[in-house]
């Protein structure tokens, strides 16, 4: 990108920042489309994906700039995550594995994965993101390469700390480790009633809690108010020592 270009970018960053009524027609779109299963309706190199096309963009330049060895996401839902992660190390020319980590990684979906022309590049370890046992067998696949990890799983305060506290050490000065699903905290009381998290219990708190005590990271803002359409506020955490 040219130094001009990029200038550009930085200044629409902070005018983006201060624009309150743009966040908040933002967060009106998440809430408003949420009830129409909005994420729903995308698919990336034929497999469901189930995010917002903007913070894919992010993503990809996240992997773009930090050109990670091993990336790692907790939660795979259908795997169109693992599928896309995949795609993104193969056309930067990255030599690196995409590692999903899955409780409950149903059977149809390993079938689509496993017969993707992409497999050869992901792996999926089965169990629970929090299991000690299930992040040794992560950290020797790691085995101290770049890494770029997304928290994308079970989404109580609990269990997303105690995987920001398991996986944070994984991730090198420079690199990120990306929440998703903050912005539960910013919808209304009540607004996932059924859910096992909720406003005040949700990982935008998991977060809060664990940069209190982790200086290893800082919230990425300006990626931040690029996006405005994000279910990741104050989750691009950027490793900065």
């Amino acid at each position: 990108m040219s130094d001009v270009l990029e200038k550009e970018r930085g200044e629409n960053a902070k005018r983006l920042e201060g624009a309150q009524h743009l966040k908040d027609l933002a967060l009106d779109f998440m809430r408003e489309t949420g009830p129409y299963r909005y994420t729903y309706n995308f698919r990336w190199m034929g497999v469901p994906i189930i995010q917002f096309p903007q913070d894919l963009v992010a993503l990809q330049e996240i992997i773009w700039d930090t050109r990670p060895e091993v990336i790692i996401e907790t939660g795979i839902a259908h795997g169109g995550g693992l599928v896309f992660y995949a795609s993104m190390l193969e056309m930067a020319a990255i030599d690196g594995l995409v590692l999903g980590v899955e409780i409950d990684f149903r059977a149809h979906n390993r079938k689509v994965i496993d017969a993707h022309p992409l497999a050869r590049r992901i792996k999926v370890i089965d169990g629970s993101s929090t299991d000690k046992a299930t992040v040794a067998k992560v950290g020797q696949l790691v085995a101290g390469r770049r890494a770029l990890v997304i928290l994308d799983s079970n989404h109580t305060h609990e269990h997303v700390l105690a995987e920001l506290q398991a996986y944070a050490p994984f991730v090198k000065k420079g690199g990120y480790l990306v929440v998703f699903d903050t912005t539960i905290e910013d919808q209304p009381e009540g607004f996932f009633a059924g859910q096992a998290w909720s406003k005040t219990n949700n990982p935008k708190t998991a977060v809060r809690e664990f940069l209190r005590t982790n200086k290893r990271f800082e919230v990425n803002t300006e990626l931040e108010s690029r996006l405005l359409i994000t279910v990741a506020r104050e989750g691009y955490l950027r490793c900065v020592e």
